[in-house]
């Protein structure tokens, strides 16, 4: 059903006064953004500016504290005097990932980054912690916030354009706020952009474990309409003007699409209840990308736009590790083989210690035999002729056909395999074929199957506790 345009901002109404009524008085939202420095052998922060943004605070206030454990990053907001922790959350960022690249061996950048958390009732320290090779944190960047102080911003321009209620299950403090940004959609497009995001919601809740649980979640989309339709794709001399800067090539890979305009996307962002944000590019070329506790890209008119809608949202929202280790990343291997913090994705130092040992089969061996090298055989030419067909510029259905019969060889190599559907440690996973192992033969954190293996699925589970109140 398609609601009109008094009928969405009704609702929209609503939705927010309902979620001011069920707290007295919520907590407006402040937004400490700020630059973050360097190269591969250092970094650095400095403070931009400090932010109350436009509507209150949109969390669960009695899980103020992140227990999940994941993120290379932690933010920790602390009374200033006694030092009691007050808020925290687990995140990543788009400057850690760069400076893995090649290109931060040679020079230094710098990236904008925010912080988000209820506006406190006193001074408090914000801190930033960065986790270490023994997956601990400690502190690398402290400043001292004042949010009554006479230089917080506290007035802004009027909101670019109007959040649409895509799905509006209860008070924003009670649930899931995942907000659907769109980028190169101009005027013309805008009920494109609507259409597009209700059905890439739908999809979203009929994977499991979203399925079960989708009254956790409200839904908004949002979009400020460009000059042109779609957005930069540098490699084949596009460039569009947009207001998220979001465009493919990051890092030099061809598929991978950010917004690399922090502040720009705060902006926009902030006139939407959110959370979790995922930014839909109006084009047709495969590609998209996800950050840990930041935000998600999808090729929206893709005809994996499915897939990469869920995949690239499970990084976004449970810090989801890539379990395939076939295709050409920007990121350059040190070697070594730490234990990652993902969930997914393990060092296997100890079988014993295996981190979800809980869902593994007592019989199941460790490691876990299946086809690698088959599969890594297959790989090879698949990705040859992949990279070919980039090359030559060939129509995008001539990827996706490729992409069709790659997954269909797999599903029916995996087919056979004695452990297909059983829990276990199969080696080759983050971007490395060896040393780093998935807990499933077959995910769609692995190729572009349809589900989520068990672990994943306990992991976007974990999220949505924290950020909901359960209505199962």
């Amino acid at each position: 059903m398609t609601l009109t345009t008094k009928a969405r901002a009704a609702l929209l109404g609503a939705a927010l006064l309902l979620s001011s009524a069920a707290f007295a008085a919520p907590p407006a939202t402040v937004r400490l953004d700020y630059l973050h420095t360097g190269n591969a052998l250092n970094e650095q922060y400095a403070m931009d500016r400090v932010v109350i943004e436009p509507l209150p605070w949109a969390g669960k206030l009695s899980r103020n504290l992140d227990d999940t454990d994941r993120g290379v990053n932690r933010v920790e907001v602390v009374d200033a005097k006694t030092g009691d922790l007050l808020y925290s959350r687990g995140f990543s960022t788009i400057f850690g990932e760069w400076r893995s690249t090649e290109e931060a061996q040679k020079t230094s950048r710098g990236f904008q980054e925010s912080v988000r958390f209820p506006k406190p009732d006193r001074p408090v320290k914000v801190r930033i912690l960065k986790r270490d090779e023994r997956n601990a944190f400690s502190v690398v960047w402290s400043v001292e916030v004042d949010t009554d102080a006479q230089d917080v911003v506290r007035k802004q321009e009027p909101a670019p354009a109007k959040p649409i209620p895509i799905r509006v299950s209860g008070p924003s403090p009670d649930k899931v706020d995942l907000l659907i940004l769109g980028d190169g959609y101009n005027k013309a497009d805008m009920a494109k952009f609507e259409a597009t995001a209700r059905r890439l919601a739908d999809y979203l809740f009929s994977v499991s474990p979203f399925k079960e649980r989708a009254r956790d979640f409200n839904v908004w989309g949002l979009a400020v309409p460009t000059q042109e339709s779609g957005v930069s794709r540098p490699s084949t001399g596009v460039h569009h003007a947009s207001p998220l800067g979001t465009r493919y090539d990051i890092f030099g890979s061809e598929r991978y699409v950010l917004a690399l305009d922090n502040r720009a996307l705060r902006d926009i962002a902030q006139h939407a209840p959110y959370e979790f944000i995922e930014i839909l590019v109006n084009n047709d070329t495969y590609g998209g990308g996800g950050i840990y506790g930041q935000f998600s890209t999808a090729a929206a008119n893709s005809d994996w736009a499915n897939y990469l809608f869920v995949h690239e949202f499970g990084h976004h929202f449970a810090g989801l590790a890539d379990e395939y280790y076939t295709s050409p990343v920007a990121y350059q291997s040190t070697g070594e083989r730490v234990e990652p913090w993902e969930p997914n994705a393990t060092a296997l130092r100890d079988p014993a210690k295996l981190k979800w040992k809980h869902l593994v089969n007592a019989a199941t061996p460790l490691p876990t035999p299946w086809p690698k090298a088959e599969y890594e055989a297959h790989s090879r030419e698949y990705q040859k002729t992949r990279a070919a067909l980039r090359k030559a510029i060939r129509p995008e259905s001539e990827m996706s056909a490729l992409f069709k019969e790659d997954l269909a060889y797999t599903s029916k190599l995996f087919s056979a395999a004695p452990h297909k559907h059983e829990v276990g440690a199969f080696e080759g996973a983050n971007y490395e074929a060896t040393g780093y192992y998935r807990p499933a033969q077959q995910c769609l954190m692995f190729d572009r199957s349809e589900k989520f293996c068990a672990v994943c699925s306990e992991a976007v589970s974990a999220t949505i506790d924290l950020y909901s109140r359960d209505s199962r």
